[in-house]
């Protein structure tokens, strides 16, 4: 089970790559990333309610009364991480928000794994660990300072906006974790999903009408009909990388499964960069960039077999 969610975790992290460029043109045609978003939690949702429906496993959204609140709560992160980047990506710019993301994610779940918290089994702190959570970490810098451009981003001036990306970064390994928590609570992964993602659509009805009294654009659903097909496909994504999250960090551990995530992640947007898929510019990609993502990835592979 344990090999299984290695290549699980980074093809889930791949898929936050396309999510990505899949839920830029949903926010293209419906001339709202907020609307987009909503739309796209709410399919996510829908999809693992029907597997939970086709796999006989709708009756354990009865014990939902029974799980501690605070269990129930995963779901916001989504709806927190996704604003996040709508926010901090014409601020900070896309590179550099990620690789504050990636510094966040790692040090939370390096920290559920050393305390052992929200119901992940404690690791003694490794020299091991530590490397590689600190490869990680100079990976995603490098990453950051491979993009012409980035460095400059990142000032003190900033530093409301990059504290918001480190937080937006931490609560993903949380949600997995409490996710993981709930699925304890209803003995199986789907309703889990459905009802995380039913959360992050409720958020989402929060943040929505806020961001038109902020005075961000008004939706518009004509232009899903000349949408491409793979618009859509945002939400298989994220249903793919949320159930993926809660049910391998049980098993390998929040580090290891956020560093594969990271990897999968890093390694796809090179290919879309690279070939300018889903209709985004080609880029050159650097050799620091480079050298940033196998550093990553050595790091990943460090802390999960040292």
């Amino acid at each position: 089970m344990e090999s299984l969610f290695i290549p699980l975790s980074l093809i889930a992290g791949g898929l936050l790559t396309v999510q990505a460029g899949a839920n830029g043109q949903l926010a293209k045609a419906v001339a709202s990333p907020f609307a987009a978003t909503t739309i796209q939690v709410f399919i996510a949702g829908l999809l693992l309610l029907l597997i939970a429906a086709f796999t006989g496993t709708v009756t354990a959204f009865g014990r939902l009364p029974a799980a501690p609140w605070w269990h129930l709560a995963g779901g916001m992160a989504t709806a927190l991480y996704v604003a996040s980047t709508i926010l901090l990506f014409p601020r900070l710019g896309a590179v550099v928000s990620v690789g504050l993301f990636i510094a966040g994610q790692m040090v939370a779940s390096l920290g559920l794994d050393t305390l052992g918290q929200l119901g992940i089994a404690p690791k003694p702190v490794t020299s091991a660990a530590l490397l590689g959570t600190l490869a990680v970490l100079l990976g995603a810098v490098a990453i950051v300072f491979g993009q012409k451009a980035a460095a400059r981003d990142l000032s003190l001036s900033k530093l409301g906006w990059i504290l918001l990306a480190l937080i937006a970064g931490a609560v993903l390994p949380i949600q997995g974790a409490l996710n993981g928590l709930l699925r304890a609570d209803l003995g199986t992964p789907f309703p889990v999903g459905a009802f995380s993602f039913a959360i992050a659509t409720l958020s989402m009805l929060v943040v929505l009408p806020t961001a038109l009294l902020a005075g961000t654009p008004k939706p518009q659903l004509g232009g899903l009909s000349a949408m491409p097909w793979w618009g859509w496909i945002g939400a298989i994504c994220g249903a793919t990388y949320v159930t993926t999250m809660f049910t391998a960090i049980p098993v390998i551990g929040a580090a290891t499964t956020v560093g594969l995530t990271v990897a999968g992640q890093q390694v796809t947007s090179l290919f879309v960069d690279r070939q300018g898929w889903f209709r985004l510019p080609k880029r050159e990609i650097s050799g620091l960039r480079f050298a940033g993502v196998a550093l990553l990835l050595a790091g990943v592979a460090i802390i999960k077999f040292l």
